[in-house]
C-alpha cells in the first residue's frame, strides 16, 4: 500500500488518504481483538479451538464480564502500601486459581482440593492443627518451636506500586 502520489490540492489529498487510513485503523483493532481473545479465553478457562469463530462484540463482553468479576481496587487517594498490595495480589490470584484450576482438570480433583486448602492457610497463617505456617508437617513428637518462618520478601519500593501478578 503506497501514499497516493502528492497532488497540489490538500482536500483532494485527505480524500485519497481517507481510505488507506481507514483500512490502517481497521487492521489495528482487528488485532487488538485478536490478542484480546488470545488472553481473554485462558483466564475464563475456555479452550480456543471451540471459540475460533466469536464476535467481536462476544470478545469485548466476555472481557468487560471478566474484569467486572475482578475485585475491586481501592480508590487512588487511600492507596494500598506496599505490604497490603502484596497481600491483595496473593488473594486475587488464590481466588482465580480457585476458578481455573478445577476448570482445568490438569491435576486430580482431591490434589486440587489439597493445594487449594494449603494455598488458603499459608494466605491465612495458620494450618489445620491450630500452629502457625512455618511449623512442620505433621511431626508425631512434640519438638521445640520452630524459628519464625521467614516474611514473603518485601515488594521493591519504587515509583509505582508492584504487583505480583
Amino acid at each position: 500500500m503506497g501514499l497516493p502520489r502528492r497532488s497540489g490540492d490538500p482536500a483532494e489529498l485527505r480524500k485519497s488518504l481517507k481510505p488507506l487510513l481507514e483500512k490502517r485503523r481497521r487492521a489495528r483493532i482487528n488485532a487488538s481483538l485478536r490478542q484480546l481473545k488470545g488472553l481473554i479465553l485462558p483466564l475464563l478457562g475456555r479452550e480456543s479451538s471451540h471459540y475460533s469463530k466469536l464476535e467481536k462484540a462476544d470478545i469485548l463482553e466476555m472481557t468487560v464480564r471478566f474484569l467486572q468479576e475482578l475485585p475491586a481496587s481501592s480508590c487512588a487517594s487511600a492507596a494500598p502500601t506496599p505490604s497490603d498490595s502484596y497481600g491483595e495480589g496473593y488473594r486475587a490470584c488464590l481466588a482465580r486459581l480457585a476458578r481455573v484450576l478445577p476448570a482445568c482438570r490438569l491435576l486430580e480433583p482431591a490434589v486440587s482440593a489439597r493445594l487449594l486448602e494449603h494455598l488458603r492457610r499459608r494466605a491465612t497463617g495458620a494450618t489445620p492443627d491450630g500452629g502457625r505456617a512455618g511449623d512442620s508437617c505433621g511431626a508425631a513428637a512434640p519438638s521445640p518451636p520452630p524459628a519464625p518462618a521467614p516474611a514473603p520478601p518485601a515488594p521493591p519500593r519504587g515509583p509505582g506500586l508492584w504487583r505480583p501478578w
